[in-house]
């Protein structure tokens, strides 16, 4: 995180943070929060409905259902998950900017969008973002 504040300069509005998440029933979740926002992953899957306690979801996983590899995940993923099989959960914290910067699929740029404008793009993939208070 801190190479990629430092490249980006000063770029407004809230920045992300992505977990490609499973459970022990193989479902799989990305979970979208702001950049400094502490996630409690010993007790997440209580927040987003998961099956027990999660883990990170292979790489293999990762590029397969999203498209993408570690180091650049994104919430834009969910355009490549053709099939609905992750659940998308955005941090309801997150959604306070009124603009929200991610990476279009690779690492190497940044993306701003409107808060709506990204929930509108996810519910076009065909994903109902779970928009939830997960960060502490």
């Amino acid at each position: 995180m801190a190479d990629s504040q430092a490249l980006r300069g000063e770029i407004p509005g809230g920045h992300t943070k992505n977990l490609f998440l499973k459970d022990k029933k193989n479902n799989y979740f990305l979970v979208t929060v702001g950049e400094d926002a502490i996630v409690d992953l010993k007790s997440i899957h209580h927040k987003i409905g998961a099956a027990g306690r999660v883990s990170f979801g292979r790489p293999e996983a990762l590029l397969d259902l999203l498209g993408v590899t570690p180091g650049a995940v994104t919430v834009f993923g969910a355009i490549n998950d053709t099939h609905n099989q992750v659940k998308i959960v955005v941090d309801s914290t997150l959604l306070e900017h009124s603009v929200i910067n991610a990476h279009p699929l690779t690492n190497t740029a940044t993306t701003s969008i409107d808060a709506n404008d990204l929930l509108r793009f996810l519910r076009a993939t065909g994903h109902e973002p779970a928009i939830l208070k997960v960060s502490e």
